[in-house]
């Protein structure tokens, strides 16, 4: 992850191109929409797991959101996201390295947790991906408040596979919709968007 976000990087700074959205934009407007309808406070504390680039965070504070954290474990990508943020003149994100699988006690009491990718990563690890996913819900039930919400995008896990995964301390609220496609008679989704509360 150093490497790619290394290259990143450097295509921002040659560029002005924040670089790859993780399932596209309509990801971050589905995100978007659901907390509008929602009614979430806009200062309400958000934390982004794996954010990447940062492009997600900026957008919620172009939104208007104010309580914003992004969190990834690659120091690349936190350089990178600065910059983007920098380059937007949103001064009120915070980013720095974390690694999810063992945060900082300071990581806590995030009323909104949003994981587009993060989760399908951890889980292609080689080494011990079952201990790595059980570390996960534990890490986002020490992060995110009792009756927080946990938004999560998937293009490895069905709905069912998720539920099983996070059933655990949390309970699914809805399934936000995302693009079908038709294979063998079989209606299926290349992405999957759950929405959970912690319990």
């Amino acid at each position: 992850w150093d490497a790619a976000y290394e290259r990143e990087l450097q295509f921002f700074r040659d560029t002005g191109d924040a670089g790859e959205i993780w399932f596209g934009e309509e990801s971050m407007v589905r995100i978007i929409r659901w907390l509008e309808k929602q009614k979430v406070p806009l200062d309400s504390s958000v934390l982004d797991i794996g954010t990447g680039n940062g492009v997600l965070l900026i957008e919620l504070a172009k939104t208007g959101y104010t309580n914003l954290t992004g969190i990834d474990y690659s120091p690349s990508a936190i350089q990178l996201s600065e910059k983007v943020r920098e380059k937007e003149g949103m001064s009120n994100i915070k980013f720095q390295v974390e690694d999810f699988l063992a945060p900082s006690a300071g990581l806590s009491g995030f009323q909104i947790c949003i994981d587009k990718g993060t989760f399908d990563a951890i889980s292609l690890n080689p080494d011990n991906a079952v201990g790595k996913r059980k570390q996960y819900v534990r890490s986002l039930c020490n992060v995110l408040k009792p009756e927080g919400f946990f938004l999560i995008t998937s293009c490895n896990w069905t709905k069912e596979e998720l539920l099983n995964e996070f059933r655990e301390g949390f309970e699914v609220l809805e399934e936000l919709p995302t693009p079908k496609f038709c294979f063998g008679g079989k209606i299926g989704n290349s992405v999957t968007a759950l929405v959970f509360q912690r319990k």
